[in-house]
Formats: C-alpha cells, sequence, structure tokens
C-alpha cells in the first residue's frame, strides 16, 4: 500500500481566476496551459494500519495545520473512492519554490493523486484522476497531463465535466520553451484562493475578464494547434494582465507584482523592440515566465540570468504526463 509519483508544474497561458462552486473547485471559466518538463513534485505515499494519523513532510519538514488539513481532504476522497479507512505517511518533495506563484500546488497534488490513487490499488483513467485532482487544487487536474491541456469549465452542479483533456501531446511543438524566472521564493501574503473569492466579490472589471476570456481560449488553442507563436504569445500575454487588472481593482487590492516584476515585463517588451520575439506571463504571484523559441531561448535566458533581479531560471520545454516511479522518498 505504498507508490510515489512525480508529476510536473503546469503554467496557464489562458488563466483560471475565480470559482463557481469553492468545495468542488469549478471555475467561472475554462483554462489552458503548458505543462513544463523542469520543474516537478515527487510523492511518497503509504497507507497503514500502523499510522493512527495523517503524517506530511514537505521538503523534508513536518507539516502540521491548514496544509495538512487540505492533504487529508484529498486523501479522504481517494479513501472514500477505495472504501478504506487506513491512514498515510506521505513526504513530498518539489525542485521549485512553494505558494510563490509558480504553480507548486498544481504538481504537488497530481502527484499525490496519483501515488494515493496507486497505493490503494486504484487503476482510474486519467480524466477520472483529473476530477480528483481538481478538488485537491484546481490547476492540478491539469498537471495530470504533458504537453498542452485545457481544463473545461464544466456546467454541471456535481463537477463531472470539469476535468482536463489534452489539447496537443508533449512532443507537439518542440521549438516552443518557457523560461521561468525566479525573482522572489517568498512565499506570497494572499493565497490565491482567498484572492479569487475576493476578486469576484469586489472587482468591476471581474464580468469584463468572463466576457473576453471565450475568444482567448479560441486564438490560444489555435495558436497551439497550427504552431502560430504571435497569436499565442500575444494572447497569452494580454490574458495574464486582464487577470491581474481584476486583482489590482479589487478591495482591498490585491498586487502579487514586486518592483522586479515591472522591470522584467519591460525587459520582455525591449526584447520584442530589438526584433526578438517573446512574451511574458504571470500567474497569482510574483514570478515572470516567458513564452519564446528555441532559436532565440539561450540568448534570452543568459540576459535574464545577468540581471540582478533574477534568483533563478528554469528554460523549460513542454513536459509529460504524472507518472509512478520507482524511487520512494521513505
Amino acid at each position: 500500500m505504498k507508490a510515489t509519483a512525480i508529476a510536473n508544474s503546469n503554467i496557464a497561458l489562458v488563466k483560471y481566476w475565480g470559482k463557481r462552486n469553492e468545495e468542488l473547485i469549478l471555475p467561472y471559466n475554462s483554462s489552458i496551459s503548458m505543462t513544463l518538463d523542469k520543474l516537478y513534485t515527487t510523492t511518497t505515499v503509504e497507507f497503514s494500519k500502523k499510522y493512527s494519523k495523517d503524517e506530511l513532510t514537505i521538503d523534508g519538514e513536518k507539516i502540521s495545520g491548514e496544509e495538512l488539513e487540505r492533504v487529508e481532504r484529498q486523501l479522504n476522497l481517494i479513501r472514500r473512492t477505495a472504501k478504506v479507512s487506513e491512514k498515510a505517511k506521505i513526504a513530498s518533495a518539489s525542485n521549485f519554490p512553494k505558494a510563490a506563484g509558480l504553480a507548486s500546488s498544481a504538481s504537488a497534488f497530481a502527484a499525490l493523486t496519483l501515488a494515493a490513487t496507486k497505493a490503494l490499488d486504484l487503476h482510474l483513467p486519467k480524466k477520472e484522476l483529473s476530477i480528483i485532482a481538481r478538488q485537491g487544487s484546481g490547476s492540478a487536474c491539469r498537471s495530470i497531463y504533458g504537453g498542452f491541456v485545457e481544463w473545461q469549465k464544466g456546467t454541471l452542479e456535481n463537477g463531472e465535466d470539469s476535468y482536463a483533456m489534452q489539447v496537443a501531446p508533449q512532443n507537439h511543438w518542440p521549438e516552443l520553451c518557457m523560461i521561468v524566472n525566479v525573482l522572489t521564493p517568498k512565499q506570497k501574503k494572499i493565497k490565491s484562493r482567498a484572492g479569487m473569492a475576493q476578486t469576484i466579490a469586489t472587482s468591476p472589471l471581474y464580468k469584463a475578464w468572463l466576457e473576453t476570456v471565450e475568444s482567448d481560449l479560441e486564438k490560444v488553442r489555435s495558436g497551439i494547434l497550427e504552431k502560430k507563436f504571435p497569436l499565442l504569445g500575444q494572447t497569452a500575454e494580454m490574458n495574464a494582465l486582464k487577470m491581474h487588472s481584476t486583482m489590482i481593482t479589487t478591495e482591498p487590492h490585491i498586487i502579487y507584482w514586486e518592483p522586479e516584476t515591472i522591470v522584467m515585463m519591460k525587459e520582455v517588451m525591449q526584447l520584442r523592440e530589438e526584433a526578438t520575439e517573446c512574451y511574458f506571463t504571470i500567474d497569482g504571484g510574483p514570478q515572470v515566465k516567458v513564452l519564446c523559441l528555441e532559436k532565440d531561448a539561450k540568448k534570452i535566458e543568459k540576459r535574464f540570468s545577468e540581471m540582478k533581479e533574477v534568483q533563478k531560471t528554469f528554460l523549460c520545454k513542454t513536459g509529460g504526463d504524472a507518472k509512478l516511479i520507482d524511487m520512494e522518498l521513505f
């Protein structure tokens, strides 16, 4: 009753911001992401009668409180599915900062879901894994798959039609790169969950966000399938700015950007003026991710890595599906 899984992070090209159902994590809008090969979480789960309660360690640190409760809720969902009651020991490790706007919860809950279901001998199709992962962290449903992934918002109240599906496989567009720039590893003060609820309740721009997101989805889908880099990049950049505009106009304001974030955005715009095509996207945090093509990737990464605002860069391509591995964390 023990298994280990590894799942990659994903970065949304059309963002998800706002839930129509908080408990089941059902979004107001669909979203599309790129799974990243260089950012990942490894998780080992063991269910046993020898454990009197669920135990969780993340990156070697014993976890309690709200973070543990969130994992326990996810385990309870899986235990109910498997009709078992054993408690579990969980160890998880990521190769990038968590809760800093790098989609760490996406890779973490995708890896947890796959490892826990396998440990309980559940052999679920990806669609079912995606539905379960979604209830731990919305974007985790997309990390079940590699390549380019769409999380369909669904319309049913029970969430059975809200799951991720692959738009294009990992090897579809090998020339596309994403440079992830870590500007600060600090955890953000306002978690995305709280921020979303605040935005829906108070931002006058949220209605405009929902009215334009379907068009963004169509353009990004087309950009990916037809490998139209300008269409993909321009749409993803504008979509990120629209999402942050809803946050900035929330009461009280939610401003995830740091001064370094602005410097990086302007640097990307400067690169375009110099005829190096690249586009930025930013999630619920200060980190700036940059889309570019392989022919320019090394040059752009070198430029970013030499900037005092940048602590670390990851040059990523599309990653693969969440998968089981033999290496155990305990």
